[in-house]
């Protein structure tokens, strides 16, 4: 017998090899010769398809496996692998082996299985069940969980990302990109808020723009809460909270004259943005100089001509008599200070709460559990697969080059330092499962009738799309409850998400069991629209909003003022970023929050980890929908002056890979 081998390269930089390569089928009937793949010429050359042909003795029957070996030629060469195919003599079918692997070392050995998809159950031969035992076993070797800091989620045991395997790593084209950065002069204030254009004029964005001319607007401060980089903290409020000391009184000239607080209370027309999780957060100290945080609180009306404005604002949450209620009415820099606080806690809130530990950390406790329980030819791994990757690397990256003791948040942000820990643990100590699924989550806040709020609508679109994909993967392979909770592979898998990852999240409330197919497809649509949708709405806005730095600065050089009539153009510039904070505030919201070099658009699976047709079909489904709800929200936004664009799926990533 001779089968035609047919083998993928990667496309990447140096995936390609000068090492030998050997392969042997692996059939039902036996093995076929270890064969050396050489032809004329150079092989394995980046980006190359190359055939083969591999002799057996005997008929081979069904393909189960593929066995790849590497041994080095002159020197050691590592090798990626994108896929083999293999074509029996005599029939129109070939078997497809999905790779998309590193081959690191000299004399390493990787065996593939035939791409079906298949549940433990669907094995019957004792080669294919030993096979995902031992590639699990090899796995959870390779990826551990660490403990980084008491009262957050596990993570990947790296201590920083060279430590990684190889395929997790970044791809060498975005490695060289990533560490391309700016420096800036330290220390010296700015004269004038116009200054800021200085650092202005080489990155720039419609947004940005948009926002350096309109950023002192009441209307366009609370647009902030709705389709800013923090769309998710603002609350319906029916009754104010017994610590903020506002009146109906202070704010009635800021209402409809012929309607009170208390009456647009009942309506549902007040809303709340609570910092209270700032509250004692201890200050960084940049330089030798003390730096300062506040917890503010700020009450919002939904005026029926203006839209969401701002009407009252107390900088702390334990006010006494003197405490001050900022007003529209006030003095024009003290308002414009007082909402400056605001903005800087939602700086703090939106980078290290809603971006990094809300997206970032959530999603790596998935990737590990999915590395260390689930085997390639599972499903579930064939469609997590894709929404994982790169997450391990830039993980450690932000650990040791974000919030490290000596990483950027240190160098220009107020809560760099001991502060950055304290408030993750804050943070996990109310973090619910729940909270991660849109419809509860807007439902949960009482925002459902807000309106202009582009992230809610464009994100409950965005849920059904991929909970409806995600139902048609599972009911391809799990037809009844049963068999989701018979598969003890993804039991397992539940078990170390639950129990292991998310061991020290007390009140995250997700069951250590799946007992339902709808258990089961909202975990993944969780999964998938956290490291998709929610990763982009917070994280691709963010020169956009930042990097006008006085719209949202990084760190406060005083402390928020006592005084109203004591507010002056020369404390505003003395308490926002000196220069070289503002430069690397500028540098490092371009640098996460624009579009990535060798990103990969949502529903855009370059690899291509399931072959089966049906399964094909539904992935062609999703693609359709997302290309349909894309051209629905590009409709949306015609003729407004502030588009909202960051969930079209062609803009979203379909991992966190930054």
């Amino acid at each position: 017998m001779e089968y035609k081998v047919t083998v993928a390269t990667g496309t990447s930089e140096y995936s390609g090899t000068n090492n030998y390569i050997y392969v042997t089928l692996v059939g039902e009937r036996g093995e076929s010769e270890r064969t050396v793949l050489d032809n004329p010429g150079l092989d394995f050359c980046r980006g190359a398809v190359d055939d083969y042909t591999v002799k057996s003795a005997a008929d081979l029957g069904p393909l189960i496996l593929v066995r790849l070996e590497k041994q080095k030629y002159w020197m050691e060469d590592n090798w990626f692998c994108r896929y083999v195919k293999v074509s029996v003599p005599g029939e129109r079918c070939s078997y497809t082996f999905p790779c998309y692997r590193w081959l690191v070392g000299d004399k390493v050995v990787v065996e593939l299985r035939e791409g079906t998809a298949k549940k433990i159950s669907d094995d019957t031969l004792p080669l294919e069940i030993s096979h995902r035992t031992a590639e699990l076993l090899e796995r959870q070797k390779i990826y551990r969980w660490l403990a980084w800091a008491p009262g957050i989620p596990k993570c990947i045991d790296a201590k920083s990302e060279a430590d990684l395997p190889q395929d997790v790593r970044f791809d060498n084209e975005k490695r060289s990109d990533f560490y391309r950065f700016c420096c800036a002069r330290f220390g010296k204030s700015w004269n004038d808020l116009d200054d800021f254009k200085r650092i202005f004029w080489k990155l720039r964005s419609p947004i940005a723009e948009y926002t350096m001319k309109h950023w002192k607007e009441d209307c366009f401060f609370g647009y902030q809460f709705l389709n800013g980089s923090n769309p998710r903290m603002i609350t319906r409020c029916k009754e104010l909270p017994s610590n903020f000391l506002v009146t109906g009184d202070m704010v009635q000239s800021s209402l409809v004259p012929t309607t009170t607080l208390k009456e647009e209370l009942k309506k549902g027309n007040i809303f709340l943005v609570d910092h209270a999780i700032m509250d004692g957060i201890p200050a960084n100290v940049i330089r030798d100089q003390a730096q300062h945080i506040a917890a503010p609180l700020c009450l919002l009306y939904e005026h029926p001509e203006k839209g969401l404005i701002p009407i009252a604002i107390q900088l702390e949450q334990k006010p006494d008599k003197d405490t001050p209620i900022f007003l529209p009415s006030d003095p024009p820099l003290a308002w414009l200070l007082a909402k400056m606080w605001v903005r800087h806690s939602e700086f703090q809130v939106f980078q290290l709460l809603s971006h990094l530990l809300r997206t970032h950390l959530v999603v790596e406790v998935i990737c590990v559990a999915t590395l260390r329980q689930l085997p390639a030819v599972h499903p579930i791994y064939k469609l997590l697969a894709p929404h994982l990757r790169y997450t391990l690397e830039i993980n450690c990256r932000g650990r040791t080059q974000l919030i490290s003791p000596d990483g950027i948040f240190k160098r220009v942000v107020s809560t760099g330092g001991d502060g950055l820990l304290i408030l993750a643990q804050r943070e996990y100590e109310v973090l619910t499962y729940r909270s991660l699924q849109p419809k509860f989550d807007f439902l949960d806040r009482g925002v459902t009738k807000l309106r202009d709020y582009f992230y809610r609508n464009h994100s409950l679109m965005l849920w059904d799309v991929i909970q409806n994909f995600v139902s048609g993967i599972v009911s391809l392979y799990y037809k009844s409850d049963r068999e989701v909770e018979q598969d003890s592979e993804i039991q397992t898998w539940m078990n170390e998400v639950a129990v292991e990852g998310f061991v020290d999240v007390p009140h995250f409330g997700l069951a250590s069991e799946l007992k339902t197919k709808e258990e089961l497809i909202t975990l993944l649509s969780v999964v998938i629209f956290t490291s998709t949708a929610q990763h982009a709405a917070t994280n691709n806005g963010q020169f956009d909003w930042c990097a006008w730095v006085p719209n949202t600065p990084c760190t406060m050089r005083h402390p928020p003022p006592t005084d109203k009539d004591a507010v002056t153009m020369d404390l505003i510039m003395d308490t926002l970023p000196d220069i070289s904070q503002s430069c690397v505030q500028m540098a490092i919201t371009w640098h996460l929050g624009r579009a990535q070099p060798d990103a990969i658009p949502m529903g855009q699976y370059v690899e291509q980890y399931f072959t089966e047709p049906a399964a094909l079909k539904v992935i062609d489904k999703f693609r359709k929908d997302l290309k349909e709800l894309e051209e629905h929200i590009i409709a949306q936004n015609e003729g407004l002056e502030l588009q909202y664009l960051y969930l079209c799926p062609s803009r979203m990533e379909n991992s966190i890979t930054i």
